[in-house]
């Protein structure tokens, strides 16, 4: 009798150990689907919510949300486990940030192959000395010059010239580390000139914008540095527009 009790004395210690509390009635996995979800409305400064959306979705756990409204682009709603909250709102800090603000100096200069006289402003100017062993210019005029201040990766665009025939247009693009940033500039050059259309049967003619692009390229600029984007010809004059322009990023 006794080695029966003691037989089921160790029966029962040995499925104690195997199943411990709780084991195959479902608590732990209630416990899993009951975590409690912190909710936060994220209001954004900078960027718009549908552009950072999926760059945030990385940091989402199974039970996570990220939402937004198009007709609300600055409000992001998350909802996720306590960790992953703190993990998408520190994404969200960094990259929510105010964008570079860029001011050029934009110089539009005539070169001249006949003409060897020069502005004094441009005689010291080591741009118009390297120009000299480059091109075949003699004399080098400032047509115009201008400021021009842009947020990062928006368009701006400005007039030039003595009679206003120029029109100037750029993007930037910041990158590259934040103490030796990369100005990555898109820059173009228009001439408009105005010609005669045929007349019309009342015996009257209207002008009609002609549009040319005289010099359009992307080029790498360090803050503060300045260069020469391009040189175009004037057909038959012996003569050529130099577009200089330099980039600084300010606060």
């Amino acid at each position: 009798m006794k080695k029966g009790i003691l037989a089921l004395l160790v029966l029962a210690f040995s499925l104690a150990i195997v199943l411990p509390a709780g084991a195959g009635d479902g608590t732990q996995d209630q416990k899993a689907e009951t975590k409690v979800l912190r909710k936060e409305i994220v209001r954004l400064k900078y960027v718009r919510a549908q552009e950072i959306a999926s760059l945030l979705y990385s940091y989402r756990g199974r039970e996570g949300s990220i939402q937004f409204n198009n007709n609300l682009p600055a409000i992001l709603s998350v909802s996720d486990t306590p960790e992953n909250v703190e993990k998408i709102l520190a994404a969200i800090r960094e990259i929510d940030t105010k964008p570079a603000d860029i001011l050029y100096t934009v110089q539009l200069v005539l070169g001249s192959e006949t003409d060897a006289a020069t502005d004094a402003e441009l005689q010291s100017d080591p741009i118009i000395k390297e120009l000299r062993k480059l091109l075949r210019y003699k004399g080098y005029t400032l047509l115009d010059s201008s400021f021009v201040r842009v947020i990062n990766r928006e368009r701006a665009s400005v007039v030039l010239g003595p009679k206003g025939e120029f029109v100037f247009a750029l993007q930037p693009d910041v990158a590259g580390d934040s103490k030796v940033p990369v100005i990555k500039t898109e820059v173009r050059l228009r001439q408009i000139t105005q010609q005669k259309a045929p007349e019309s049967k009342e015996g009257t003619a209207q002008a009609v914008p002609n549009v040319t692009t005289l010099i359009e390229s992307t080029l790498n600029i360090k803050s503060g540095d300045r260069t020469v984007v391009g040189v175009s010809k004037l057909d038959g004059s012996g003569m050529g527009l130099i577009l200089i322009i330099s980039g600084k990023i300010v606060d």
